[in-house]
């Protein structure tokens, strides 16, 4: 069973994976110690952290990103590129300060729209980045990121 994003405003739009978003995209429990790479649970379907939701619904783009943590995600220079101006699918990292170690990871969808999965909320969210900015762990936006390999 496919559904359609939640939380997409009237005249916006998000990209659409091939074969339409899996059930259960929007319900993925968050769990820290789910981590990229990690086999427990088993499927980023069935709980994640915030970097490996975001990796596994670029996964549903064909897009793959290494199983990096936060600051190794920002280091990187082979699979992903900083970019200035966010499009869809490109990752948004928030911490307290610039330090990219344990920042926060979401996914840009569309002008003010960034999904994520945050511990706070503990399912899939979709704020704008003022919301990030009302927090003070997700005070400072980092940056953007761009992933270039395709799985």
């Amino acid at each position: 069973m496919r559904v359609q994003p939640p939380v997409v405003p009237p005249g916006r739009s998000w990209p659409l994976p091939g074969g339409g978003w899996p059930a259960g995209v929007w319900r993925v429990p968050y769990v820290y110690s789910a981590l990229p790479g990690g086999g427990d649970p088993p499927s980023w379907l069935t709980g994640s952290n915030c970097q490996r939701y975001a990796y596994g619904v670029l996964s549903l783009f064909g897009l793959r990103c290494l199983p990096l943590r936060s600051s190794e995600l920002w280091d990187d220079r082979e699979g992903s590129a900083v970019v200035a101006d966010p499009k869809p699918l490109d990752l948004v990292l928030f911490n307290r300060s610039a330090d990219p170690y344990g920042a926060h990871v979401g996914l840009w969808m569309a002008p003010q729209e960034i999904l994520h999965l945050c511990r706070e909320v503990g399912v899939p969210a979709v704020w704008p980045p003022a919301e990030f900015a009302r927090r003070a762990r997700y005070a400072t936006t980092i940056g953007f990121k761009r992933v270039r390999s395709e799985g």
